[in-house]
């Protein structure tokens, strides 16, 4: 669920300081190595 609305606020660009709610939620075990990776390619522009 987590990762579904990171992913849509990303693709509506609501980027605004979602980097740093990505390191937070990867540490936190929140989101997945896998999940973290593909939202955080998606912010840098290369989608996975």
């Amino acid at each position: 669920m987590l990762y579904r609305t990171l992913k849509r606020m990303i693709e509506r660009g609501q980027t605004e300081g979602i980097e740093t709610k990505l390191d937070i939620f990867y540490a936190a075990g929140k989101i997945s190595e896998a999940e973290y990776s593909e939202l955080t390619a998606m912010l840098s522009g290369n989608p996975a």
